[in-house]
């Protein structure tokens, strides 16, 4: 690993034995290779510890992290990157594949546009084996010049996987830190969005992993999911109105935060006000798992063929409608 890695990629995870290996196989496998790998392991109580270890002694590109104590999934995302060194930086999710050329192709598109501050890649909904089960089609207008523009995609319609994009280490640390109310991923993406436009590249090289164990559920209701990001949120202190209040105020404190013009900072309350009254458009609340399958006789991209670490294995696994 070079002393100053150009990228940062934030691994944090906690009891990820399952799908842990496939995820680094797929990262260190990238054709984009001056990254360091921080893994933090939030006190995980079953092999995650051994996998990370023995990953580590195969690939000076990884720095494994043991915390003492599970301090919940938020402060753990916040913890990971302040050990992380890039001027470019990445969270990765444990039980995530990434195709190969994804890291290189957000790292481009940064380099060609200075102005852009985050860069993902088109992405879908995979199952626990790795099939494609939704791909999904990026609508949000976050490329946009205009900020308030790019903040009103961003109440209005189904949101990406931003939070897992290719983003520049300076404007992450102009942002307030992820929190842990509901929907605190939301606000912070939204944030991130008021300091610049994004770039999504056209190509199918992120896929998500839905399956029963992936947090979202594994906690079905707001307070279990708000208690996995922070333990602190369990009790009568954060009750459900309570997170509901912190997720409007949360936007409320970006827009006071972000870099805006007092025209452009009214435009986005104004934006805030209309999504509060409306409630968002029916739909744009859904999750994209719970989607209709996609019909596996329409899928032209195979995930094996895309991600490192899948050499092999038989039949398609993924492709795009």
């Amino acid at each position: 690993m070079t002393a100053h890695p150009r990228l940062s990629i934030g691994l944090p995870v906690y009891n990820g034995e399952e799908y842990l290996a496939e995820a680094l196989d797929a990262l260190l496998g990238q054709t984009y290779e001056d990254f360091e790998l921080v893994v933090s392991d939030n006190a995980s109580t079953d092999g995650t510890q051994e996998i990370c270890r023995k990953y580590a002694a195969q690939d000076s590109r990884i720095r494994y992290i043991r915390l003492p104590r599970n301090i919940g999934a938020a402060p753990n995302h916040n913890y990971v990157f302040t050990e992380c060194r890039g001027e470019l930086f990445k969270w990765a999710s444990h039980d995530d594949l990434y195709a190969r050329d994804l890291l290189r192709r957000c790292v481009e598109a940064l380099d060609e546009r200075p102005d852009v501050i985050l860069a993902h890649a088109d992405q879908a909904v995979i199952d626990g084996d790795g099939r494609v089960k939704v791909p999904y089609e990026y609508t949000l207008a976050t490329a946009s010049p205009s900020a308030p523009e790019r903040f009103r995609s961003m109440l209005f319609e189904p949101g990406g996987d931003d939070f897992y994009g290719v983003m520049r280490a300076d404007v992450l640390r102009r942002v307030k830190p992820h929190d842990s109310y509901h929907h605190a991923d939301r606000t912070f993406v939204a944030e991130i969005g008021l300091h610049g436009p994004f770039h999504q590249v056209p190509e199918l090289l992120y896929f998500r992993r839905d399956h029963p164990t992936r947090a979202e559920r594994a906690n079905p209701s707001k307070r279990s999911r708000c208690v996995n990001l922070d333990p602190r949120r369990a009790g009568l202190l954060h009750p459900t109105p309570r997170l509901l209040a912190e997720y409007v105020g949360g936007f409320v404190s970006a827009i006071r935060r972000a870099p805006l013009s007092s025209a452009d900072r009214r435009a986005c309350y104004r934006h805030l006000a209309a999504w509060m009254a409306s409630r968002a458009r029916p739909g744009a609340g859904e999750r994209v798992e719970d989607r209709t399958p996609v019909d596996p006789a329409r899928l032209t991209v195979s995930v094996d063929a895309l991600v490192a670490g899948r050499e092999g294995r038989d039949g398609l696994a993924g492709g795009q409608a």
